[in-house]
């Protein structure tokens, strides 16, 4: 029972991850209605924004962490901006976003090789090795924190998209762009501010990847989990995401413990594929008729 309760808590601290991750991917995609395989890319030089500001500038970790949130927020504003701007005035199908933007991971990906390096970056101990009793387990402090930090900004998040104008306004957009526009909605504005959002969800995530397990250059592939979290929950729905986050971490760490850690990622891959099968929205996707 010990082991059980501890490996729940700790597949938690990774599901909430998962859960920053794929409010993320889902807040794009429920307004441009594509999947955008750049935010790994910008998770990972979030990480190392943390990573260089603890180590180099030696700020405390709020600093750090305020500073991989800003960094990551600019960096997901331009990615929209050089990236899908152009395309999005052009009224590109979105098979041709998706083209782009996994042409913009392997850019980034391919920058930090040639600029940092390969190497692989442990982040300074911020809890050191200390934890706490809870429920008769060990607990890391680094996972508690994971948990409750990753809670409260999704809990932020989905504050401001339900409570306020602007996320009125996201939400209307994101339901019909066109008659959202109509009645005086800034599409262009209210796009940039998701991806602003979407950037300083990225920027938490990125450090608390880097804390967990280092940061390096192909660590964006971690965020694949974080599109199956939001497959799972429903593509477009961040209360979906938010629970396909903590599905599968929880599911991936009783795996890792009383199975094999091997087959970890094929049991991720073949609950998405199972489910979707039986449920092809997702837990909390709706199906919805097109509108002429």
């Amino acid at each position: 029972m010990q082991m059980l309760m501890q490996t729940i808590v700790t597949g938690l601290a990774v599901g909430g991850i998962y859960a920053l991750m794929a409010v993320g991917y889902s807040l794009i995609f429920s307004i441009l209605n594509f999947s955008n395989f750049a935010y790994g890319g910008i998770i990972m030089l979030g990480s190392y924004m943390g990573f260089y500001a603890l180590t180099l500038l030696h700020v405390p970790f709020a600093a750090a962490l305020a500073l991989s949130m800003l960094g990551a927020a600019a960096l997901s504003f331009l990615n929209e901006r050089i990236a899908y701007s152009s395309l999005r005035k052009r009224h590109a199908p979105s098979l041709y976003f998706m083209i782009s933007a996994m042409g913009t991971s392997i850019f980034l990906e391919n920058m930090v090789y040639a600029t940092l390096g390969s190497s692989y970056n442990a982040y300074p101990e911020i809890f050191g090795q200390s934890s706490i009793s809870l429920f008769g387990s060990t607990i890391g402090k680094l996972d508690l924190f994971a948990i409750i930090f990753s809670l409260i900004a999704i809990y932020i998040m989905n504050y401001f998209i339900q409570h306020t104008r602007t996320g009125i306004a996201i939400r209307a957009a994101s339901y019909d762009s066109e008659v959202s526009q109509i009645n005086g909605v800034n599409l262009s504005a209210v796009i940039g501010l998701v991806f602003i959002l979407a950037g300083l969800l990225a920027g938490v995530s990125g450090v608390f990847l880097g804390m967990k397990y280092m940061a390096y250059p192909t660590m964006g592939w971690i965020t694949n989990k974080a599109y199956i979290s939001a497959v799972i929950g429903g593509l477009g729905s961040l209360p979906g995401a938010v629970v396909g986050g903590l599905i599968l971490g929880v599911l991936e760490s009783l795996v890792s413990v009383y199975v094999s850690s091997l087959l970890r990622d094929v049991f991720s891959f073949t609950f998405l594929i199972v489910l979707l099968l039986v449920m092809p929205s997702g837990l909390f996707g709706k199906y919805l008729e097109e509108k002429v």
